[in-house]
């Protein structure tokens, strides 16, 4: 890490607000010398390429750990700023998170006049020349900053576009004595995460004919990597952008067939209700409350959905905690909206307190489904959590030996035989009934309720299987060809 970074990385941990005096140049100076610098005068478009990797935010396998990488080949990324627009293609070759041989697949990204919304924006404006076209454009401010005694030149700037809340959103970016930019960093809506940082550095500059350009760029999310890339070449202004900086024509999908939708909510057992969607939640009923076993999936219109089939199920009883199966951001992506209604978040240990953290953090970009109420999260150490009265009892079991994610639950109810589970096991199809190689999950699955000795008659998935019903043990044994 060069010097420069160094400081940077020092500069992210800070408040931008303890910037010390104004510059002795304005904006504009500080601007047009950076802009002169890079050779970005005359540049209206660039294409770059090379290869690097991408992250995937909020799929993490521990709550506490680094996004998990997939390698990105063949990178092709063309940039008009004058649209704007921006198109990336490039392939991916990872590893299945259930075990076996790497697979390619495709990587396309695309922001522009179509698709408005900061998170992809951005994706434009932190670039270093990006960044520059923008300060120019939008009225930028400087500050001088000094740390560990490389002064920067700190531009901020903030786009037309308003956050959902209203909020500006805003850009900074750090120049140094060099007058390259070194980093840039903008604050996005996120779910969990509320007002989510996004860093960006810039690293082994490189000169091609008076462009110049950083061979290294490295973007995080939540302190962690979610893009790493080697550029090993750059084009200004190519005569292909007009081609490939524009929106791809919509898709010519069929009419989805029209179906029934079905009751949102259905009895399984005495007080216990399967809450349905595309990931469902199981309402368990005790004498004067009730607890929800993956309240908050997907959104936060999924998880209010689910609060309100659960009052309409069960009505006037408060629900008191939320029991979330593990802490990956499709099954916690509405977790706010439970915060909101005062509930209790339940989770292992080794969740709780990245829960905690995130849901406290600030929100003011977006409409805050948390009404300003304090995060209740209660992690719980050991193996198993029971939710119990005289008229019911609801287990909380940790799988072990799960690649997928550390803190991975399951709920057992004892009186109805009745097992709740994410991410373990899909109904194979027709035409593969026992897959080879074997589902990793599938194997660890099995293994736990043998190793818990649950007596289970009926097996219920958060995602709805392929048909849409309950499942069973022997169903399971049968994928494995047992």
């Amino acid at each position: 890490m060069s010097r420069i970074t160094r400081s940077i990385c020092i500069a992210f941990a800070m408040t931008i607000g303890l910037a010390q005096g104004a510059s002795a140049q304005t904006a504009s100076e500080v601007v047009a010398a950076a802009s002169k610098e890079m050779g970005i005068e005359g540049l209206n478009s660039i294409k770059i390429w090379g290869s690097g990797a991408s992250f995937t935010v909020g799929q993490n396998n521990n709550a506490n750990g680094p996004w998990p990488r997939t390698n990105v080949n063949d990178y092709n990324r063309w940039i008009d700023f004058t649209q704007p627009a921006s198109r990336v293609a490039a392939s991916t070759f990872g590893v299945p998170v259930t075990g076996g041989a790497a697979v390619q697949g495709p990587f396309n990204q695309y922001a522009g006049p179509t698709t408005p919304a900061w998170g992809q924006q951005l994706e434009i404006w932190t670039t270093p020349w990006g960044f520059l076209k923008g300060a120019v454009a939008n009225g930028a401010t400087v500050e001088s900053k000094s740390l560990e005694g490389v002064d920067f030149k700190v531009v901020s700037w903030s786009p037309a576009q308003k956050s959902p809340g209203g909020q500006d959103y805003k850009l900074v970016g750090y120049i140094g004595p060099d007058n390259l930019v070194h980093a840039v960093e903008t604050w996005v809506e996120a779910p969990v995460f509320g007002d989510l940082r996004v860093e960006t550095t810039f690293e082994d500059w490189r000169d091609l004919n008076g462009l110049k350009f950083p061979s290294t760029i490295t973007q995080k999310r939540a302190g962690w990597p979610t893009f790493e890339a080697q550029i090993l070449g750059v084009e200004a202004n190519p005569a292909d952008i007009a081609e490939k900086a524009v929106a791809p024509p919509p898709p010519n999908f069929p009419a989805p067939p029209i179906t029934t939708t079905p009751q949102p909510y259905e009895q399984l057992a005495p007080g216990v209700w399967r809450i349905r969607g595309a990931y469902n939640a199981l309402a368990v009923e005790f004498a004067d409350h009730i607890v929800l076993f993956e309240p908050g999936p997907q959104n936060d219109a999924r998880a209010q959905a689910i609060i309100a089939d659960t009052k309409k199920a069960i009505p006037g009883k408060p629900i008191t905690h939320g029991v979330i199966s593990h802490h990956h951001f499709d099954h916690t992506g509405g977790i706010a909206a439970v915060v909101g209604e005062g509930i209790a978040i339940v989770t292992p240990q080794v969740n709780a307190r990245f829960l905690a953290q995130a849901l406290s953090a600030p929100r003011t970009l977006a409409p805050d489904a948390t009404a300003g109420k304090t995060p209740i999260v209660e992690g719980f150490n050991g193996d198993l959590k029971v939710f119990e009265d005289a008229t019911q009892r609801l287990e909380i079991h940790v799988i072990k030996g799960l690649p997928h994610a550390d803190g991975l639950v399951v709920a057992y109810l004892p009186k109805a035989k009745l097992l709740v589970y994410a991410d373990m096991f899909n109904l194979p199809p027709e035409a593969n009934p026992v897959p080879n190689p074997p589902v990793v999950g599938t194997q660890v699955f099995l293994a736990n309720i043998e190793r818990l000795g649950l007596d289970v008659e009926r097996i219920m998935s958060v995602h709805t299987l392929t048909p849409d019903r309950l499942t069973s043990v022997e169903d399971i044994r049968k994928s494995l060809g047992k």
